[in-house]
């Protein structure tokens, strides 16, 4: 138990960055959490579009987010040294960066529809999810950019402003959302395409929001003074670039390998993508706590490397692998008693013309949030050991990591046991499981391979002085 009391004893300030994070997060999901309830009651094939809409989205999302965690470990490293000079810089650079790639993103994303005819999807669902991508991706400008700040006051350890801006986004898009799709007193009645909008002006505000927080805080406010006097210098955004490409490509492997399960889904039919969809949603939710965690990792590991104090780091960094490991059996105890309870916040049991589509889309659903409990552990664990890592600095082997668990062996198993073996959703997810497992295991080897060579190079070191 002494042994334990050494990692368990960190599990308060662990909590306490990470919970505005997972606010935060939890913040961006439950904008498509809102999406997916309210279109859902229109009906199986409104949700799909959305589903099909949200995967073009997804991969935008995941360039940019990802590349934006670069600046997190970077501001982290300068904060545990005390260098406000440099971190003035790496928040001018993270800025421009973010604002570049926001911009890249949404010509990416807007420019894809094209691909929705060649993935084999309904057509019903198609006509739907064209005009919502039209929407949804210029909030991917206004998304990244505000990246951009968060990633930085996370780095700083105060993880909150992020937090009290998505919470200040999300109401504007309930409200919106709830207007715009069923048309309430003035407002038309735009269905999928309303709730793209009152996603694209939500976003919008949580830009906004947290550019005068920083404005008028007294922590932060200095870091914009004479903001755009500053010079472009290359040497910080090859630092940016050299962990953000990794980092963006990470992200893009996972999320890629979920959005390939919403499309595999698509050629079995739209009442399996609208489950998949609803899994999807619900097993998102669970993750954002390990993302949380995720970037409470990167932040703590970050500051010790500054320090240069690395069996502390090694310490914390397990602390924070054995809190995930804790709440995700929490979390998969909660989708293996409630599975069959859980799809029904998505759908209209009232709707009779639907009816025979709902029930099997809730028995579907059900299925796979079995499947979705059982890789709760191997997804958390992942995930917050690629955050230690960012904080370490090292991205590119795990990158590779990533990509050989989702696309080399992940993939091929959901793709021949859902399409070619005819196991259908639930065949797709257990390739899911599959690669999540082995990305978990090789990554937190990774972690402790390069942990002991810098620990080894530290004790060289302090015995040549």
């Amino acid at each position: 138990m002494q042994f334990l009391a050494e990692y368990t004893k960190e599990f308060k300030y662990n909590l306490k960055l990470a919970y505005p994070v997972i606010l935060s997060l939890l913040g961006h999901t439950f904008v498509q959490l809102v999406d997916n309830i309210m279109v859902g009651q229109l009906g199986s094939k409104e949700l799909a579009a959305v589903s099909l809409g949200n995967s073009f989205f997804y991969i935008g999302m995941a360039i940019g987010i990802g590349f934006s965690t670069a600046i997190t470990p970077l501001v982290a490293q300068s904060d545990g040294s005390n260098d406000k000079y440099n971190l003035k810089n790496i928040l001018f650079h993270g800025i421009v960066t973010c604002s570049i790639l926001g911009f890249l993103m949404f010509l990416l994303v807007s420019n894809s529809k094209f691909l929705m005819i060649n993935v084999n999807q309904p057509e019903e669902v198609l006509v739907l999810a064209k005009p919502y991508l039209n929407w949804i991706s210029i909030s991917l400008i206004p998304l990244v950019m505000f990246q951009g700040f968060k990633q930085f006051s996370d780095g700083m350890s105060d993880t909150k402003p992020g937090m009290y801006a998505t919470i200040f986004s999300n109401i504007i898009n309930i409200i919106l959302n709830y207007v715009l799709i069923f048309g309430i007193a003035f407002f038309p009645k735009l269905g999928v395409e309303g709730a793209a909008i009152g996603t694209l002006i939500s976003r919008f505000s949580m830009l906004l929001f947290i550019f005068f927080y920083f404005k008028i805080s007294n922590k932060y406010k200095l870091y914009l003074t004479k903001f755009f006097s500053l010079k472009i210098r290359f040497s910080i955004l090859k630092k940016i670039y050299n962990i953000g490409l990794p980092s963006a490509l990470q992200m893009l492997f996972e999320v890629g390998f979920f959005t390939s399960a919403i499309l595999l889904s698509g050629m079995i039919g739209k009442n399996a993508q609208a489950a998949n969809q609803i899994a999807l949603n619900l097993s998102t939710i669970s993750y954002m706590v390990a993302m949380g965690l995720s970037v409470a990792a990167m932040i703590r590991v970050g500051n010790y490397l500054g320090k240069l104090n690395f069996s502390q780091l090694r310490r914390i960094a397990y602390s924070i692998f054995i809190l995930i490991f804790l709440l995700d059996i929490i979390f998969c105890i909660i989708f293996l008693t409630l599975n069959k309870i859980l799809p029904w916040i998505y759908l209209d049991s009232d709707n009779l013309n639907n009816y025979s589509d709902t029930i099997e889309v809730v028995k579907i659903a059900s299925r796979l949030l079995i499947i979705s409990a059982i890789f709760q552990i191997a997804d958390g664990i992942q995930a917050v050991v690629l955050g230690a890592l960012k904080g370490l600095q090292d991205v590119n082997i795990p990158t590779a990591i990533t990509f050989i668990s989702y696309w080399l062996i992940g993939f091929p198993v959901s793709y021949y046991l859902g399409i070619i073996y005819n196991f259908q959703a639930e065949g797709i997810w257990i390739g899911l499981l599959v690669g999540l497992t082995l990305s978990a295991f090789l990554v937190l080897l990774r972690f402790e391979v390069k942990i002991k060579s810098l620990i080894k190079k530290s004790l060289q070191k302090d015995l040549n002085k």
